[in-house]
């Protein structure tokens, strides 16, 4: 399965690759290590130095022509945002301009959430995720908690076998104070996508769901249409921008508007620039056949870890297999060695020219407790690099 995807994209990757100056101009490594920071198309670094150019100027405080220009920058960018997420009903909903992901959650942790508890209710929590999804929701509880509002967390359950969610489960732990969900769409360590459908099915249609979706936007089409959540909270840097960008969707049906506190300050204006250019560009290449390439790399290449003994691949064990018909990972791979510690083995790998991330992945207490070894892909990704990454680990099996 993974070589027709492969086969029938090639030339379209091929294409795409060109544009993506870092890796061009360093073909001796192999970047592998998107999960962190992705790298910048040739089209956002030109929409950077064109802005920073011809336009910069504060947005909302002028009425200059760059100025005016930079405002309006901003106000394409939240339509952008929310046309690039499909969004519904885009005269109801709201953007709101993070540095990140981690920023975003927060925001909505300390500015929207405690308007929604009161004492007795409930929150889920998923502990096994990445550390930016869980301590936002810790802090507003014990925050509550000094002012007397005692609000119960719920520990997601989880899949041990797989690392997804175990919504049946969750049907079961939730109740009628349940009135937030903190989720992720694409777990950041097992490269799987967390089936989010299925928790509106689990916790009713009244709570609110907040997803963090760093690992899935710019990755994979995203649609506010298919998926009944009311916030999604994501990274540029992740998605082609540059860092320091990042943005709250917010649905605004369920619970309070959602409007961030205090004085907002100087937007990063260039940040917006970068973010509204590289969600052009991923429009363009098409988040469907980015998912579909980055997929079927994964596949290739938990096929081939699969049959080095000396390696413990992490997740879901079923859909290691190129042909299985288990969910594949979402161009997300972690491993170990079983003998060779995994910082050892990251600087092992770089030293052949492999980028990778060894460490806890800043995982919550829940999750795992020894280092890995994360490979994670983008568009930018070849079959070839993974095929010299296997035969390089099979040598130090």
């Amino acid at each position: 399965m993974d070589e027709l995807a492969i086969d029938g994209l090639r030339e379209w990757q091929h294409a795409l690759r060109a544009q993506f100056p870092i890796i061009t101009g360093h073909p001796d490594l192999a970047y592998l290590d998107s999960a962190a920071t992705a790298q910048k198309p040739q089209a956002v670094l030109d929409a950077v130095r064109t802005y920073l150019t011809t336009s910069n100027a504060n947005a909302g405080r002028g009425t200059y022509p760059w100025a005016n220009r930079t405002t309006a920058l901003v106000e394409q960018t939240r339509d952008r945002v929310r046309r690039f997420l499909g969004d519904p009903d885009p005269e109801r909903s709201a953007v709101h301009f993070t540095s990140g992901t981690t920023e975003g959650l927060r925001t909505v942790a300390r500015d929207w959430l405690p308007g929604l508890l009161a004492d007795g209710d409930e929150i889920v929590v998923p502990m096994a995720d990445h550390q930016a999804n869980i301590a936002p929701w810790l802090e507003t509880r014990r925050e509550l908690a000094r002012q007397g509002v005692d609000v119960r967390v719920v520990p997601m359950p989880y899949q041990r076998a797989s690392g997804d969610y175990d919504h049946t489960a969750l049907a079961d732990v939730v109740g009628p104070r349940t009135r937030f969900v903190a989720a992720t769409h694409v777990h950041h360590v097992y490269g799987a996508n967390m089936n989010v459908h299925r928790i509106r099915q689990a916790v009713g249609p009244e709570a609110v769901i907040c997803l963090d979706a760093a690992q899935s936007v710019g990755h994979l089409p995203v649609s506010m249409t298919e998926l009944d959540v009311d916030f999604v909270v994501f990274s540029g840097h992740k998605a082609l921008a540059l860092p320091g960008s990042g943005a709250v969707w917010a649905r605004q049906t369920r619970g309070p508007a959602f409007t961030p506190g205090g004085w907002s300050g100087t937007p990063n204006t260039v940040g917006i620039a970068s973010l509204t250019s590289a969600l052009a560009w991923l429009d363009a290449a098409g988040t469907d056949r980015i998912e579909r390439w980055t997929t079927a790399l994964a596949s290739r290449f938990t096929e081939g870890l699969r049959h080095l003994d000396a390696y413990e691949i992490l997740g879901c064990q079923t859909s290691l297999a190129a042909g299985s018909p288990a969910q594949q990972r979402q161009g997300i791979v972690t491993f170990r060695h079983r003998d060779i510690g995994s910082g050892d083995l990251g600087f092992i790998l770089f030293s052949h020219g492999f980028m990778v991330r060894s460490d806890h992945h800043c995982q919550g207490d829940a999750g795992e407790k020894s280092e890995s070894v994360r490979v994670s892909l983008h568009v930018y990704n070849t079959a070839e690099e993974i095929d010299r990454l296997l035969a390089v680990l099979a040598t130090l099996g």
